[in-house]
């Protein structure tokens, strides 16, 4: 049996000669909360659509639930809730009734509008007109409606795109209970990678079409590794006796009154340096972690040239 519930394998979508996703290879575990990463323009949105049968690859494959999606594309489709860009809603119209016109198309009961209503936390708001909705509760009701399927796998392209901190935040933590809560595995695309940290378990990054990182946030953390910021009344000086030490001189710089060490987080290491220093006569005033941010660890695997994206 094939345990990835989304598997791609070389797929690949040329438009005019350029290839926009270039031989795409994704692996994505039942349960998994998969953040798919890239500067704008990177292909996420266009590998989406390939993912649910919008236009077809160029070449390669998309399996889903371990079967092939050009084959039993209606059938897996069923099993699949999906929000592609901004949400089309009738603003006119109610929430409950926005549902209720999908809901006959996908002949689902009656009563899953109250259900998917409640997942999201619109059930108070549900007899308003949409168009007096805030842009988060409007994204919401488009999760919602994504939802109204019972689906096992939600794709959702940059469900926190324009959003306030509070929106931000609420899409974040209804995104963060769907496998714990309703089993529902999640791929959700974003440049928004500090979000990402804090939402998924697994990341691929893609750059100019291609997936240049696949893993745990936790492996692409470990990549970066860990460093130490030291605050000491003398810095120049107290770089020396490191160096003298046998620290290496290239994981040492200083900034006013601080030593930053790279590549430095042993707690054993930590503490012959803090004390090497006392002994020596110079005053350490604060020892702490730096690590890096998911932004820095980013920018470093894709490259600085695609800083302007």
């Amino acid at each position: 049996m094939n345990e990835w519930m989304i598997e791609t394998r070389g797929l690949t979508k040329t438009y005019k000669g350029r290839r926009v996703v270039s031989d795409l290879n994704l692996k994505i575990a039942k349960g998994d909360i998969y953040g798919f990463l890239g500067p704008n323009g990177a292909g996420k949105t266009t590998t989406i659509r390939m993912l649910l049968g919008l236009i077809k690859p160029s070449a390669g494959s998309v399996h889903l639930f371990g079967k092939p999606l050009h084959k039993e594309r209606l059938a897996i489709l069923r099993k699949v809730g999906s929000l592609v860009e901004y949400p089309s809603n009738y603003g006119h119209l109610t929430a409950i009734d926005n549902l209720e016109a999908i809901r006959r198309i996908i002949g689902v009961p009656k009563s899953r509008i109250d259900q998917v209503l409640e997942i999201v936390g619109l059930t108070e708001a549900a007899r308003r007109s949409v168009k007096g909705y805030s842009l988060g509760m409007k994204q919401r009701l488009g999760i919602a409606s994504a939802l109204l399927g019972n689906p096992e796998l939600l794709i959702l392209d940059e469900p926190t795109n324009g959003l306030d901190p509070a929106g931000i935040l609420e899409i974040r933590e209804l995104i963060k209970s769907m496998p714990k809560t309703h089993g529902i595995t999640v791929l959700i695309s974003s440049h928004l990678l500090s979000e990402m940290e804090q939402t998924a378990g697994t990341v691929g990054i893609i750059r100019q079409g291609e997936l240049v990182f696949q893993d745990t946030i936790e492996s692409l953390r470990k990549q970066a590794g860990n460093g130490i910021a030291l605050r000491v009344s003398d810095p120049g000086p107290a770089a020396a006796s490191l160096i003298e030490l046998g620290v290496n001189r290239s994981a040492i710089s200083t900034a006013d009154t601080t030593i930053l060490l790279e590549q430095l987080s042993d707690d054993d290491t930590v503490s012959r340096i803090v004390r090497h220093l006392v002994e020596l006569g110079h005053s350490v005033y604060r020892v702490e972690e730096k690590r890096k941010s998911l932004e820095e660890l980013f920018l470093q695997i894709i490259g600085e040239g695609e800083r302007s994206l």
